[in-house]
């Protein structure tokens, strides 16, 4: 039964997309029933999935075979995706009722589940790369799918990001499997403990392969790029999912790579934790100084991702006492992708009633429109940590595993002041939490109404769009209020992936203790909102209150670095091409000259004039210039692997 259910999770979405034209040329009614009944049929064999632990494996499909495994993790994040996709298929048909294009983004939708499930059922490695790179692909379409040139930009990004990753993941991949042997989880523990001590830095370098390939979808610094720029331009729903659980894919390689393979090294520990602070801190930054309401989540996306990756490096820190850090990272990955549901969803609806997303055009449109304030306000308190709801105790549990490490190493003797430091900025960007998300929900349901603001004919929200949101925050109510009864046993089953121990005993999740974390937290959100957002980020005008954008533009990691430095690799290939097509033009005239001294213009040598001449792109340049690019980087990552190959 556990191999059947296996199977079709994975492969029941790309056969279901086959028939959403047909359906469509039936009548528009027919495909948005069935965008609805495919998740939810999705769901019920994910749920069926959690008393039918097994594996399931398909041997020599693309040589290695592929391998699928349930129960713990797996099985958590397989319901977390079916019950997202459906959630999100209900607001689907009000959101694209007018937009064109919507079949082939229906189309990708599924094919995207398919590979999700694909990516969180894999039992090896190899079985995760394979349906990383169908899901990375697909869900492109998501990207550019309103092609408007903001569409289009952010789609080259995400596409490049997707194939640099991909590239970087594939070469770590292929170290491990020559290194190792074999790439399925439960064999690495052994393998790596078997491994000489002179063979460790190889092992590092095929991890921090795989690093920047998990971590580029997951939204790590420094490859978080694509990600404030993918959800403002992409679909209300896409966006929900792409922020709720496509990162979540990579943060579940990095667990994975993490867990089997360098529980105990603090080399790899310290370089999560690094990256996790940053990632966390930026995020929240940039969140700070946003006015487009969808920006503004995507960037607190990218923190979340940030306070997950701290959650994994505890877990390496802590060794065998880390069920509070394992605990923590599972929970808030499950909470972030039912926050990020209610948030997103709710800016599309105001998308909808508005056409915009900037602050200074949407404030004060939702002053009357009591569910959709109600929703967005348990979904803005549980990012925040606020006590009552679901975020509080992820959080709490992350916050508490970095106050026990320290602890130990107080008892130990050793120095804590790293530590010390993390907490701080833990709590810090907490409060930057609180306080962009309170910026957001004053500006929309609390401020005056800006001028001209036009006012909707119909209902604002369908009863779809009340029931994916309404059911959503009251689950955020219900976990948060309950979570001996829920959430806990939630962590316990979803971390035997992760392998910790048991915890004896009852966590006191209320005690006065953990509450001063989240007390803190908030007590620096109140102070940052009140004198640094209503003093600097808001300015009082005739209208009302005005939101300027003060973030510099020059500061874009993309535009800055990234951009500039794919052109001056491009420039250099092109350079070097014309370097080695002078040769042979010169070889050709030397033999022209040595071997046909009496027939002068035999052989007429190639030119080009035009290099380094940029003539106007026609209007449809994307394929051709996104394929371009992407070779660009996929030569990058191929000279990586062989320079390391002509090494050894």
């Amino acid at each position: 039964m556990s191999t059947f259910l296996l199977l079709f999770l994975v492969f029941f979405p790309f056969l279901a997309a086959y028939f959403v034209y047909p359906l469509r040329k039936r009548g528009r009614e027919y495909r948005n029933l069935y965008i609805r009944i495919i998740p939810g049929v999705e769901l019920l064999a994910a749920v069926a999935l959690l008393f039918a632990p097994g594996t399931a494996t398909m041997p020599q499909v693309c040589g290695l075979g592929l391998r699928f495994e349930a129960g713990s993790l797996h099985t958590m994040l397989a319901v977390l995706s079916a019950f997202l996709w459906l959630m999100t298929a209900l607001p689907s048909k009000e959101y694209f009722a007018d937009r064109e294009g919507v079949n082939r983004y229906y189309c990708s939708w599924l094919v995207t589940l398919g590979a999700l499930m694909g990516v969180f059922l894999a039992a090896d490695l190899f079985t995760l790369f394979v349906f990383f790179e169908i899901m990375s692909f697909a869900s492109y379409v998501w990207v550019a799918q309103n092609e408007n040139p903001g569409a289009l930009r952010a789609g080259q990004t995400y596409l490049a990001v997707a194939v640099f990753g991909g590239m970087m993941l594939l070469v770590g991949l292929l170290m491990l499997n020559h290194l190792l042997g074999s790439l399925i989880f439960e064999r690495l523990p052994g393998l790596v403990a078997a491994l000489g001590e002179e063979q460790y830095s190889e092992l590092f370098a095929a991890g921090m392969f795989c690093l920047v390939g998990f971590g580029a979808k997951a939204g790590m610094y420094p490859l978080h790029i694509w990600l404030p720029k993918a959800h403002p331009v992409a679909p209300a729903p896409a966006s929900a999912l792409l922020s709720g659980i496509l990162t979540k894919s990579g943060i579940f390689g990095i667990l994975a790579t993490s867990r089997y393979l360098f529980f105990s090294s603090a080399d790899w520990n310290m370089v999560i934790l690094v990256s996790g602070t940053i990632t966390m801190v930026l995020g929240a930054v940039l969140a700070l100084f946003s006015i487009n309401l969808k920006r503004t989540l995507a960037c607190s996306s990218m923190s979340q991702i940030g306070f997950i990756l701290v959650g994994v490096a505890m877990q390496g820190y802590l060794g065998a006492e880390n069920v509070l850090a394992a605990w923590g990272t599972v929970l808030h990955m499950m909470n972030h992708g039912l926050i990020k549901l209610v948030l997103f969803v709710s800016a599309g609806v105001v998308y909808v009633g508005t056409h915009s997303l900037d602050l200074n055009v949407i404030r004060g449109w939702g002053r009357n429109k009591p569910v959709l304030k109600a929703a967005f306000f348990i979904g803005a308190a549980a990012i925040a940590g606020v006590p009552g709801t679901s975020g509080y105790v992820s959080k709490t549990l992350l916050h508490e595993s970095i106050v026990e490490y320290i602890h130990e190493l107080e008892h130990l003797g050793a120095s804590a002041t790293g530590f010390r430091m993390v907490e701080w900025l833990f709590l810090i960007t907490g409060g930057l939490t609180a306080a962009y998300m309170a910026k957001l929900f004053v500006g929309i349901f609390v401020e005056s109404r800006a001028e001209n603001q036009k006012f909707s004919v119909r209902e604002y929200m369908d009863r779809a769009t009340q029931t994916a949101v309404g059911l959503t925050a009251l689950l955020l109510l219900a976990f948060g209020l309950t979570p001996w009864a829920s959430l806990q046993i939630i962590a316990e089953k979803a971390s035997v992936f992760l392998r910790v121990g048991e915890h004896h005993g009852r966590l006191h999740y209320f005690s006065w203790t953990n509450l001063q974390g989240a007390l803190i937290s908030l007590a620096i959100g109140a102070a940052v909102y009140l004198l640094v957002v209503r003093t600097v980020f808001c300015r009082k005008t005739a209208d009302g209150t005005a939101y300027p954008d003060l973030w510099p533009e020059k500061l874009d990691l993309e535009n800055l670095v990234y951009r500039p430095a794919v052109r001056g690799l491009a420039f250099a290939g092109a350079l070097c091409a014309r370097v080695a097509a002078g040769i042979g033009d010169f070889l050709v005239l030397a033999g022209e000259k040595l071997l046909y001294l009496r027939a002068p213009g035999v052989f007429v040598p190639k030119q080009n004039e035009d290099f380094g001449v940029y003539g106007r792109k026609p209007k449809r340049f994307l394929i051709g210039e996104t394929f371009a690019f992407d070779l660009t980087l996929a030569g990058v990552g191929l000279i990586g692997a062989l320079a390391y190959i002509l090494s050894r």
